[in-house]
């Protein structure tokens, strides 16, 4: 799975490549994927053979590792419809596929799971759950727990209600779909719901926190990462901005967006929830990924869930409880005062409030949030979380919008504009214990790819310039780099090689809402387009081109 485990640490126990050899790293072998769109994806490798997603048309790509170069061992293509391509909200990513029980799991853009044999890919099933004529999309990778292959869905930016829905390994058929707005009934909650806070209880919050109907086309919607702990049997996965962006358009708390759901896999039943973000004012967002840890907590044994969040702050969360223990700013923010823990809220700064006609300046983090998608790594042998993220801040003015299905429902206008100290990205080593950073690099643009750390302490991230780095665990110390042919934004990962040497491996291919200026050709001069993010990344197209290419390291 793209996270590697599901506590999603992101972590490898191989140690042949260390801090002491990296620098000898070398190109084993480069594939091509022939899409030059945003590579989001991890590559997979299970036993002698790598698989590959592209963005759309959704390629997937065998390739057999037991020979010299990797040649293609089959590769299969889904053949999406084209008119997702004009709905998807931030370029049309793919964050990966799924393996399990000789099947290789993974979703198109316009809205279908399919499931291939991993040895000859063929088809076994093609499930259509989602329905682009109202702008759903399919952008994440699926999680496979217990013969349940966990799917959710993309378009908040289109006013698309979000859900998340299970789907039998076996034949594909949907299992549960537990919709993140709307009544109990349909977001699963029942009498073993038990949120911690005061906040999250009562009934039908998922209609009575909005305004009538609102809900219907209220986003919420589930593109990012579930993890699962099978010791409690539940799922966690966070949820979407609501919609509208426009938050005068849609007063009260707005249940259940920008939250996460800890749930019964079996079911889909909610435990307990937690909302990151009540009445979202800056499409914040929740789907980021939660890293599960045990460990001892101020004196005591705690089940954790870590989670660096949209908003800013870097939660720590009691995961059987959805108690908040921690809440710290990772980055600049200036969009709220802090995270009350005795009540849960976020505390809102009152001059960074946005609404309709209302034009206010230099909020931080931006819409992108202080980190996105990509996903951070955490070492057990140094206690660190290490944090891919961003460094910008935004202008924002709310606007009159009406709904029309399958189109854009934002309300919106947005300038992005470099955070403090000019540098629009970083990579941070977290201290989970200490509550602060031990260490963190700048870097010129956001550090829009995932993470991974490894026993040899070393931790490898890529750069939107194309740079593909490897940096000391413990100091942070830049070890060795390569400068790939495109930008970096997907989700590096490391192997043994059925020759028992370690590799790492990543698609370099710029793109997704950060790089959309360049896989999207888009105008510098437009400081609204990409939802603003334009405007604070026009010199991309100066520093890299758009790709698809797989690169695969080794030592000599």
């Amino acid at each position: 799975m793209p996270a590697k485990n599901y506590a999603s640490t992101r972590y490898s126990e191989l140690a042949e490549i260390n801090e002491g050899n990296v620098k000898n790293l070398q190109v084993a072998f480069t594939f091509s994927t022939g899409v030059n769109k945003g590579q989001e994806a991890a590559p997979l490798v299970v036993g002698t053979t790598m698989y590959i997603v592209t963005p759309f048309p959704n390629i997937v790509y065998a390739l057999d590792l037991s020979k010299p170069g990797a040649p293609m061992k089959w590769k299969y293509e889904p053949n999406p419809e084209p008119a997702a391509q004009g709905v998807a909200c931030c370029d049309v990513v793919n964050r990966g596929a799924a393996f399990a029980d000789g099947r290789l799991f993974f979703n198109t853009l316009d809205g279908h799971t399919i499931a291939l044999d991993a040895n000859s890919g063929q088809p076994i099933w093609n499930a259509h759950i989602g329905n682009i004529n109202i702008g759903e999309t399919i952008t994440m990778a699926p999680l496979v727990v217990k013969g349940k292959v966990l799917v959710g869905n993309s378009g908040g930016e289109m006013g698309v209600r979000g859900w998340v829905k299970a789907l039998d390994a076996g034949d594909g058929h949907v299992v549960w779909t537990a919709y993140n707005t709307g009544p109990d009934k349909d977001v699963l909650i029942g009498p073993d719901f038990k949120p911690h806070y005061d906040m999250d209880k009562g009934k039908d919050l998922g209609v009575t926190t909005w305004p009538p109907e609102a809900w219907k086309i209220g986003g919420g919607n589930m593109w990012g990462w579930i993890s699962y702990d099978p010791d409690l049997n539940l799922i966690f996965h966070g949820t979407g901005n609501p919609g509208p962006w426009n938050p005068d358009l849609r007063p009260g708390d707005n249940k259940w967006t920008s939250g996460i759901f800890a749930r019964d896999p079996d079911t889909g039943a909610a435990k307990w929830f937690y909302q990151w973000s009540p009445h979202d004012l800056h499409d914040y967002d929740g789907i980021n990924e939660q890293v599960l840890l045990d460990l001892n907590w101020q004196g005591k044994p705690r089940k954790v869930l870590v989670r660096p969040e949209r908003n800013g702050y870097l939660y720590l969360l009691d995961r059987t409880t959805g108690e908040v223990l921690s809440a710290k700013p990772y980055g600049p923010v200036n969009s709220s005062k802090g995270v009350d823990l005795k009540t849960g809220r976020l505390i809102e700064n009152p001059d960074k409030l946005t609404g309709t006609g209302k034009v206010v300046r230099d909020i931080c983090p931006t819409a992108s949030g202080l980190k996105d998608w990509q996903p951070s790594a955490f070492s057990p042998k140094t206690g660190l979380l290490y944090i891919p993220h961003n460094n910008l801040c935004m202008d924002e003015e709310g606007v009159e919008v009406n709904y029309i299905a399958g189109t854009p429902y934002v309300g919106m206008n947005v300038r992005m504009i470099p955070g403090p100290g000019g540098n629009r990205g970083a990579f941070t080593a977290w201290d989970i214990a200490g509550e602060k950073p031990a260490w963190s690099l700048k870097e010129n643009f956001p550090v829009w790819s995932g993470a991974v750390a490894t026993a040899g302490d070393v931790v490898f991230y890529g750069t939107m310039e194309g740079w593909f780095k490897a940096v000391s665990a413990k100091t942070g110390e830049l070890l060795w780099q390569f400068k790939t042919s495109s930008g970096i934004i997907g989700q590096p990962i490391t192997y043994r090689g059925p020759d028992g040497h370690q590799y790492v491996a990543v698609l370099s291919g710029v793109g997704g809402w950060a790089g959309a200026i360049v896989s999207g050709d888009l105008d510098p001069r437009d400081a609204t387009a990409a939802l603003g993010f334009v405007n604070a990344m026009k010199d991309l197209k100066n520093a890299t081109t758009a790709g698809g290419t797989l690169y695969v390291f080794r030592l000599p």
